[in-house]
């Protein structure tokens, strides 16, 4: 899979089709290629430590040699996220007003979307942060609607930012002009909004050229997943956000016998023909399913040699 060498690459999917068991995979592969290699898992309900046999947290851990991991708590990271706003705001506004900035900031971590945008902010200090460390970067995202919205980010937030800054742009100028006879006004709030605005320019410039970044998405064949995996290359593609690669995961062996798995490996292949026919534009990466869970590293070895094989 080429996409091994990407220096970012997003592993999505619908809930339960094996998306963190690929992203480990994957990274497993990586670091095997002496790829210092950072898995990173934004999905609450996080199961990598279960996966890779270490205890995984908020912090970047050591998990061999090659291979580092962290679970993003996005509760924390909120916390995190509006304490460095009060910081910034405690220091720009006057104190009379501290308690109503105060109270609208507890509203916004209330707030839907709050959780998102503090682990996409994150997810930038991890990119341009850890990246100067790190070959690769894996993440293992949330189900598939979190991971359209967590990816989505950079443009929806850039405009925004955009648009701040421009009404900020002409509200220093108005006033500079009105109280300072036309001089620069010194406004830490918009060089603040230009920091961000340069973050998030940067990153969706990584996430949109294809030799830095990839995409891959993990189904299994079934009609729901295969549903869901369509819409969801669709939208991204708005963004041009491109998937290259498909994993078709938990594929029925031919030496899996008995009259119920004959009935259901017929049911299956439609299905495989199915995925052909519609993502014939990516690479399809088959992989079987197996009669133990991927639980120990010598599994997810065997796992991850399906990964690296040539694309159908």
């Amino acid at each position: 899979m080429e996409e091994i060498y990407k220096k970012l690459l997003f592993v999505g999917g619908k809930g339960g089709v094996g998306k963190s068991t690929t992203a480990a995979g994957i990274a497993f592969n990586a670091a095997n290629q002496g790829l210092q290699t950072l898995l990173v898992s934004t999905d609450p309900a996080h199961n990598l430590g279960d996966i890779l046999h270490e205890k995984i947290s908020s912090r970047i851990t050591r998990v061999s040699k090659y291979l580092s991991a962290i679970e993003i708590d996005a509760e924390k990271e909120t916390d995190t996220y509006i304490a460095s706003i009060r910081e910034n705001m405690a220091n720009v506004v006057q104190v009379s007003m501290l308690e109503e900035v105060n109270r609208q900031l507890d509203i916004a971590k209330a707030s839907p979307g709050a959780d998102e945008a503090a682990l996409f902010d994150k997810i930038i200090s991890i990119i341009l942060e850890e990246g100067r460390r790190f070959d690769t970067i894996i993440f293992d995202t949330a189900p598939t609607g979190h991971t359209i919205r967590l990816l989505s980010l950079p443009e929806l937030m850039g405009v925004w930012i955009d648009g701040l800054l421009e009404k900020r742009e002409k509200t220093n100028r108005n006033y500079s002009q009105l109280l300072y006879d036309g001089k620069e006004v010194d406004d830490p709030i918009y060089e603040t909004l230009k920091n961000r605005q340069y973050r998030f320019r940067k990153v969706r410039e990584i996430m949109l050229d294809p030799a830095q970044t990839g995409f891959v998405f993990v189904l299994n064949p079934e009609r729901l997943a295969i549903l869901e995996t369509e819409k969801a290359i669709k939208i991204l593609d708005k963004y041009q956000l491109r998937v290259k690669s498909l994993v078709i995961n938990k594929v029925l062996p031919a030496f899996a016998d008995g009259k119920f798995l004959a009935e259901r490996r017929s049911s299956e292949k439609l299905y495989i023909k199915q995925i052909e026919n519609l993502f014939y534009k990516q690479n399809l990466y088959y992989v079987p399913l197996f009669s133990e869970d991927i639980s120990t590293m010598r599994s997810l070895e065997k796992y991850s040699a399906y990964l690296v094989k040539g694309a159908k």
